[in-house]
């Protein structure tokens, strides 16, 4: 869907149709999800966020600014909420047993069984080392590697700088190699395949 139409439904949502934000939910609802799952790595507590998410833009839907990325700013309000649901419980101990499974309703092709074993391994690995990082590291992870987003786009979003934003990558990459380092992980590469 390009800007245009994405800002015609923001547009209709002000207007009072609550179906056009309907379609906005549907249109970013994998990323907002995936997004919160990524930093809270559970999914229950992801299903809240991402609802929080959009509950959160829809009230503040008259201050988003209709020259900028809707799905940017909505990924700042979910990586924002996110920040905040991880202060709140950063006494307590987070679980690393549950399993990274793809959000329910995002499935669409079913890998054989061996490659998904696989994938679930590499995923749960993925997401206990992104667990050691703080808050703010694994944010910036995310939003560059699983959501492609520019160094001006996160840094935007996060209202700091590309320099700021390239320095936590940095050492959030340093992190996460000092961590494969000291525990070697069986069938996994800091380098990827093809690379």
């Amino acid at each position: 869907m390009s800007q245009e139409d994405v800002t015609l439904l923001v547009q209709q949502t002000l207007d009072g149709d609550q179906q056009a934000f309907g379609q906005l939910v549907q249109l970013y609802e994998r990323d907002v999800y995936n997004l919160a799952y990524r930093m809270l790595y559970n999914s229950n507590e992801a299903e809240d966020a991402a609802q929080e998410a959009f509950l959160r833009a829809y009230a503040n839907l008259e201050r988003y600014d209709l020259a900028r990325s809707f799905k940017t700013w909505l990924l700042s309000i979910t990586s924002n909420h996110c920040i905040d649901r991880i202060r709140r419980r950063r006494l307590t101990w987070l679980s690393l047993d549950e399993p990274l499974p793809p959000h329910p309703a995002l499935t669409s092709d079913v890998p054989n069984p061996e490659q998904a074993t696989l994938d679930h391994e590499r995923n749960q690995i993925v997401q206990e080392l992104l667990e050691k990082l703080s808050a703010d590291y694994r944010l910036v992870v995310v939003l560059r590697y699983w959501y492609d987003l520019s160094y001006a786009e996160i840094a935007n979003m996060l209202d700091t700088t590309e320099s700021a934003i390239k320095s936590r990558l940095f050492r959030a990459r340093q992190a996460l190699a000092k961590e494969i380092e000291s525990q070697p992980i069986p069938f996994f590469s800091p380098v990827m395949e093809g690379s």
